[in-house]
């Protein structure tokens, strides 16, 4: 069959199981090239996974055999390399948040519709055999109409193992940034689009020390909120609570509920593929298990990827996109300018909820 060729700019920490999945399960796509800061970073990938180019960036936006540009670094580094790379003609696809700020997403999305690219990017969770099998017992309406959701979010932060843990504490992490996507991504691709946001915030901790390797010791300044608590209202008049949070030490909450008419559905980890689900409906006692409906319920990361790779061989429209992107970005800055101002934001975005994946899927396939 014909393959995409895709071109990865990044090959830190996330990389790895884009390269396992894009070189060994997805069968629409041929990883062409890749680079990295570190060129032994990339030289390290390339042999792992048998890439045939090592590439700095100017060399990868001005090849014309790469159809994809994946970008996955650091979020600081997403809005000016998903622009180079929309305006050197290739579609683009990027680990989440798709930018910084909600108005650097707007430009970013206006370039690739004036230029008719793909723009797209992670998370790709909610394509995942738990999600998927979520979204159709829902619109089979086994709990009956949604009214109300929660998500919860809430660890003590990431220095304790990530090997470069500062940038989670700059503009573009914290656990807004840094979890949110999974968690409002899940909820919108369930439940449509969001029209009122209200939050409030804090920041418990003004610095962190690092206790991983490489890095034991250093100190973190922390310059963005790691307690975010708020609620919002969907277009369908549902209603969700929130909570992401890098302040706390433990909890027993759990990552998400879908209350409907007729039950109450546990969501599985959206920044997970696949179970478990639970149920308990309105005639039970207690919670049951569900069964998987979809496949891909392994950790798929890349998926997004093939999908927007199928959309460029067949056409259509890739269901990680931009609008998708764009919309769970905005609610994201909405906590923000809520808490700021205090005050109800109202969401100018809204998005179409992407279409399901097959149930009659073949692994290594989108189609």
């Amino acid at each position: 069959m014909k393959k995409v060729k895709v071109g990865i700019v990044g090959c830190g920490n996330i990389s790895q199981i884009y390269f396992e999945n894009l070189t060994k399960v997805f069968q629409n796509i041929e990883v062409y090239a890749c680079c990295d800061l570190i060129e032994e970073r990339a030289k390290a990938k390339a042999e792992e996974f048998s890439v045939p180019n090592i590439m700095t960036l100017k060399e990868l936006l001005s090849d014309p055999q790469i159809d994809i540009l994946l970008n996955l670094t650091t979020p600081q580094g997403h809005y000016d390399i998903c622009k180079a790379s929309l305006l050197a003609g290739k579609h683009t696809y990027v680990e989440k948040p798709l930018s910084l700020t909600f108005e650097e997403g707007q430009e970013l999305m206006q370039i690739a519709k004036k230029k008719q690219l793909f723009l797209g990017g992670a998370p790709d969770t909610f394509l995942g055999g738990g999600l998927q099998s979520c979204w159709k017992y829902i619109d089979d309406g086994l709990i009956g109409e949604p009214i109300g959701a929660s998500a919860f979010m809430v660890c003590h932060g990431h220095e304790s193992w990530h090997p470069d843990p500062a940038f989670y504490y700059k503009t573009g992490g914290g656990p807004l940034f840094d979890m949110g996507p999974y968690y409002l991504t899940a909820l919108v691709s369930l439940m449509g689009s969001v029209k009122t946001v209200s939050g409030m915030t804090n920041t418990a901790f003004p610095t962190r020390t690092i206790t991983s390797q490489p890095h034991y010791g250093e100190e973190i300044t922390v310059e963005v909120p790691t307690h975010i608590a708020g609620t919002m209202q969907f277009e369908n008049g549902a209603v969700a609570s929130m909570i992401m949070s890098f302040d706390v030490w433990g909890s027993t909450l759990p990552r998400i509920e879908i209350y409907g008419t007729r039950g109450t559905l546990i969501v599985p980890d959206p920044n997970t593929f696949g179970g478990p689900i639970m149920v308990r409906m309105n005639n039970a006692s207690e919670f049951s298990p569900l069964p998987l409906t979809h496949i891909y319920a392994e950790n798929s990361r890349g998926i997004g990827v093939a999908d927007m790779a199928q959309c460029i061989l067949d056409g259509g429209i890739p269901r990680a996109g931009c609008d998708l992107n764009g919309h769970v970005l905005e609610v994201m800055e909405a906590f923000y300018n809520s808490a700021q101002q205090q005050r109800h934001y109202r969401m100018h975005t809204t998005c179409h909820r992407p279409e399901p994946l097959p149930l009659d899927l073949i692994p290594g396939f989108v189609k």
